[in-house]
């Protein structure tokens, strides 16, 4: 938000620099995130001097140029070529002088230099209004006042504004300091704590008064909830302009463009009491009449910027008795507004709904002055007040004629609030005991009124514009911002408690494993929440019905949340693969939402989504593709980093997944993984195989709980390895041989490896052959053959009972 200076020091006339205001602001929790400096002229007319055409003759070589001399008040008259037709001996003239800085239309500089033109010396530029930019006129050169004195600064000709412009980060509770009277009354209290007291200076209303009451316009309110407050009144015969240089200065210095009088005193009043104002051309109102309503459903509205909505049954509009006009206050219609042969208004003053105003802006994708203020909440305490002061400002600046009483629907006035202050509290939250004479000196500062004062505290009444101070907490935190944080004095003393943590906390182990994860090569990644529901058309495994939908969507690739990290997973590797990263690996913690019948669910997931090799190149090594296994020792090597075991192996059955597995334990899912199905791959233009893994990131938090770090010495025996090669039907997986193995020798045995796998010639159809080797080790002594051949028969024979094998 910007604020000027200049127009702050018409309610309080503050003598210090622009840097100590900014500072106090910044002090009273408005930020000033930056100062600039505002000339109401592009480079301040620096370098312009009044000049006075002493000759002026026709230029030898060119017909619309004529060879000048003008004195600039130095002693030594300057030639200079002019093209304009008005210039003559005489006049007093701007002159730009050889260095001066100037500005084109598009404020871009260029310098005036010495040169030539046909072939005559010019050393310098006679202006016209448009090339100063204090005009719009290009017809001719500017004539000045003939008594002007050769050499004057023309800036002191013309005096332009110079200005500070305070750029505010307003945080979004403070809808009291959206205004230049706003940021005066903080400023006002934050000066009387430095012992500075000023006076607060407001527009007055004495001066207004109707001048007839030829113009009248009813008003009705249908839905005062929606609008609990609105004002209107008309002005006739005025004349529709542009505005007076000092009401276009005020509006350029915080960013505005000037329109014309009747627009920008609207805008003026916004900008200095906070309060949205809104001109109606009176000969456009049918009926004589505005109505403030809701319309049905998909009725057509055509705003001011030519865009035709449909309305939803929930916007508030300003109609006549044939059409609606405008948009409650977010947006003016099209055909309602000011023009150029308007000559009377209806000028509307309102308090509306903050919520139904924000969900109206939101709706339509409108962000304007208005609604800004509206949807976080004003004063509705000064609509009037606003009112009339817009009104005699129409009077003076337009010449209009006030034709109308002021209309004020008011039925259920907004109350202001009562709480008790607690010295006590105060003293405990803030740290520190502020005497109780300064708490009310700041209190009575922000316009908060004292009712009564006891022994324990105060009773007072907070006005209905500080929407963001409703409890004593509230009252509190406005007390210490004002009174100073930094007058709050440091402890030398440290305190601190002793918080219950359970031991296992989830940002350590996601952590812990991103860390591992990280060291294997993967990056990390974070995609949106938010997802497009034909995502979920091309699985039957995920259903569209059990998304939760988003009842404003931003667009069509945002409008679900999503039920599997899957899609953002492959959205990212499409991204990447677009722009040559074939060879990728990714991670990211994320939550899945799903909507059943009676209630809606949140998970926590991990996923890895891993495609082309495992490394690059290199005049050393050629690259290995990364595949199946790769991504299984992945997950595995997560989960035993965990320090969980003893899960069970299962196909993976959905369409996801054209080849995987699922790892269980107790029954609870922890992962799945797999290739990902070429069908899902083809919607994200992907033709590479995909590799994807989906920890259930809730169980396998739940499966840590209890799990001890075990300790154990380095076994002073070696180990021992033998093999088998096992003929096997081909539905029997290694998993179940490994647990089978470790099940039979549960002390000796401590590792089992597949380390070949034969299928085809020289075989019974329907078997393959597994070539396995087991690690044996005794951590007490040596094993002798015989006890080594015992344990190899023991699994010979657990191999042969519960899968059939046979030794090959």
């Amino acid at each position: 938000m910007k604020i000027s200076y200049n127009w702050l020091k018409k309610f309080i006339k503050v003598n210090q620099s622009p840097e100590e205001t900014g500072e106090l602001l910044t002090d009273l929790g408005l930020e000033i995130e930056g100062i600039e400096a505002f000339t109401s002229v592009p480079g301040g007319l620096e370098g312009i001097v009044v000049g006075h055409v002493l000759e002026c003759i026709q230029h030898p070589d060119a017909d619309r140029l004529k060879l000048t001399k003008v004195d600039v008040g130095n002693g030594t008259p300057l030639q200079i070529v002019c093209g304009a037709p008005n210039v003559a001996v005489g006049q007093k003239v701007p002159v730009a002088t050889i260095g001066t800085t100037l500005y084109d239309a598009d404020k871009n500089p260029w310098t005036i230099k010495k040169g030539k033109i046909r072939g005559e010396e010019s050393q310098g530029m006679i202006c016209a209004e448009d090339e100063l930019h204090i005009g719009t006129s290009h017809d001719g050169i500017m004539v000045l006042d003939a008594q002007l004195k050769p050499g004057t600064l023309f800036s002191e000709v013309i005096g332009i504004e110079n200005d500070h412009i305070f750029e505010i980060g307003l945080t979004p509770n403070r809808a009291d300091a959206m205004s230049h009277w706003g940021v005066a009354r903080d400023l006002r209290a934050g000066l009387l704590q430095n012992g500075v007291s000023l006076e607060l200076i407001t527009p007055s209303t004495s001066s207004f008064h109707v001048n007839n009451r030829s113009l009248k316009i009813d008003v009705s309110v249908e839905n005062n909830e929606l609008a609990p407050r609105y004002c209107g009144v008309t002005i006739k015969n005025l004349k529709v302009a542009a505005s007076p240089t000092w009401l276009q200065n005020r509006l350029k210095s915080i960013g505005l463009s000037p329109i014309n009088n009747v627009v920008d005193i609207t805008n003026y009043i916004l900008h200095e009491l906070g309060q949205p104002l809104h001109a109606f051309d009176a000969s456009k109102i049918n009926g004589g009449k505005v109505i403030v309503k809701t319309l049905p459903e998909g009725t057509l509205f055509t705003t001011l910027d030519g865009v035709e909505r449909k309305l939803d049954k929930e916007d508030l509009m300003i109609c006549d008795t044939e059409k609606p006009m405008c948009i409650a206050g977010v947006f003016g219609g099209i055909d309602s507004g000011v023009t150029e042969t308007t000559t009377s208004i209806f000028l509307e003053s309102a308090y509306f709904n903050p919520i139904s105003v924000r969900k109206t802006a939101k709706r339509h994708g409108l962000n304007t002055d208005a609604s800004f203020r509206f949807e976080r909440g004003i004063d509705p305490n000064i609509t009037e007040y606003a009112l009339m002061v817009a009104a005699i400002m129409m009077e003076e600046i337009a010449g209009g004629e006030i034709s109308s009483d002021v209309v004020d629907i008011y039925p259920k006035k907004i109350e202001d609030h009562q709480v008790f202050l607690s010295y006590e509290n105060t003293a405990r939250l803030i740290g520190e005991e502020i005497p109780k004479e300064t708490i009310k000196q700041i209190l009575t500062s922000l316009e908060i009124k004292i009712n009564n004062v006891t022994e324990t505290g105060i009773g007072i009444t907070i006005p209905a514009y500080r929407n963001d101070v409703t409890r004593e907490a509230d009252v509190i935190e406005e007390v210490l911002r004002v009174y100073g944080y930094n007058r709050i004095k440091t402890s030398t003393k440290l305190n601190a408690s002793m918080a219950s943590v359970k031991r296992i906390e989830d940002y350590k182990v996601q952590d812990k494993v991103g860390g591992q994860l990280t060291a294997l090569g993967f990056h990390e990644m974070l995609n949106n929440s938010l997802t497009n529901e034909a995502y979920y058309k091309h699985t039957q495994t995920l259903r569209p019905e059990h998304s939760v939908k988003m009842l404003n969507p931003l667009s069509k690739d945002l409008e679900i949340l999503r039920q599997s990290m899957l899609f953002g997973g492959l959205e990212s590797l499409a991204f990447n693969a677009n722009r040559r990263i074939e060879n990728i690996k990714l991670f990211e913690f994320g939550k899945t939402y799903h909507q059943f019948p009676n209630n809606r669910e949140e998970h926590k997931h991990l996923s890895l989504i891993v495609s082309g090799n495992k490394t690059t190149d290199t005049w050393a090594f050629p690259s290995q593709k990364t595949s199946f296994f790769y991504l299984k020792g992945v997950v595995q090597s997560i989960l035993q980093g965990l320090g969980i075991s003893g899960y069970v192996e299962s196909d993976v059955k959905n369409d996801i997944f054209s080849e995987g597995i699922l790892l269980q334990k107790n029954k609870k899912l922890l992962v799945e993984f797999g290739i990902v199905s070429k069908k899902i791959a083809k919607h994200f233009s992907i033709e590479t195989e995909l590799l994807y893994a989906d920890f259930h990131w809730d169980q396998v938090l739940q499966e840590l709980t209890g799990n001890n770090v075990q300790v154990t010495n380095i076994p002073k025996f070696p180990k021992v390895k033998r093999d088998f090669a096992l003929l096997l039907d081909d539905e029997v997986r290694f998993e179940n041989l490994k647990l089978a193995a470790l099940q039979t020798e549960k002390h000796l045995l401590k590792e089992v490896s597949l380390f070949d796998v034969y299928t085809g010639k020289n075989l019974p159809k329907g078997k393959k052959s597994y070539a396995l080797s087991f690690t044996i080790q005794d951590e007490n002594k040596t094993l002798t053959d015989k006890q080594i051949d015992k344990i190899m028969a023991k699994l010979q024979q657990t191999f042969e009972k519960e899968f059939g094998a046979t030794l090959r």
